[in-house]
């Protein structure tokens, strides 16, 4: 994995956000692929446990951040103001130069901030500890906006919701796979939105893949989604395609 990060062996793809009123691509989110010489290309579900045991987390997303910058910017030049959103783990959110990192990227690659999105799950906000809202607050301060992951899965108090600057929140997939077939996660479907929407949230749903989910969506005031509906993960070059 050390090699991969020295021989340029990873890649970035790049999933589309749709405004659901509009149809529009709004923005994107980056996703690491591992273009393994044996293996093919491996998805993260391969390979980041270990580079969190590695230790390899931190220098594997700074690299991510970077990266997915420089494309957004050349989006921008290229007409198409995609916001790009990019995971945050946790090790990268605890480490010390996570704001250096965040302002090099931004710096290095002439991406507004405004144009950045840091997605960070339940878990970091738990892990945290006391740091938590001193170093969203410094980020917010960068100008980026902050969203959470695959919210409505994790067992943290909603009470963060007031006390920390989230800007969005992200409907885990395994609620939007039952819309239509399970009440029960329609009902937390339409309970987050509410939510998010009272604490002057937006909201965008992920794992979208039928017209029916997103209708449901569009009814429950849902802002965003992404999802096979819309387009699997692609690489830049196909995504501008997209675009055009």
């Amino acid at each position: 994995m050390r090699r991969a990060l020295e021989n340029d062996e990873f890649i970035l793809e790049y999933q589309p956000e749709i405004d659901i009123a509009s149809g529009a691509m709004v923005g994107v989110e980056a996703l690491i692929r591992w273009q393994h010489p044996e293996l093919g290309l491996l998805k993260p579900e391969r390979f980041i446990d270990v580079a969190e045991e590695c230790g390899l987390m931190i220098p594997i997303g700074n690299w991510v951040l970077l990266q997915a910058c420089r494309q957004g910017r050349r989006w921008h030049e290229d007409g198409h103001p995609l916001v790009v959103a990019v995971n945050l783990s946790v090790a990268q959110f605890l480490q010390k130069n996570l704001l250096h990192a965040v302002a090099e990227a931004l710096r290095a690659s002439g991406l507004a901030p405004a144009c950045l999105e840091l997605e960070i799950t339940e878990a970091v906000l738990m892990k945290g500890g006391a740091s938590v809202a001193e170093t969203l607050q410094a980020l917010r301060r960068l100008g980026v906006s902050l969203t959470i992951d695959d919210f409505g899965t994790g067992y943290s108090r909603l009470g963060y919701l007031r006390a920390y600057p989230i800007d969005k929140l992200k409907i885990d997939r395994s609620f939007i796979r039952g819309v239509g077939a399970a009440p029960d996660d329609a009902a937390v479907v339409s309970t987050i939105i509410a939510m998010a929407k009272g604490l002057n949230m937006k909201v965008i749903a992920e794992g979208v893949e039928t017209s029916e989910q997103l209708q449901f969506l569009r009814g429950q005031g849902c802002d965003q989604y992404q999802g096979f509906f819309a387009s699997s993960a692609v690489l830049a070059a196909e995504l501008g395609k997209l675009l055009q």
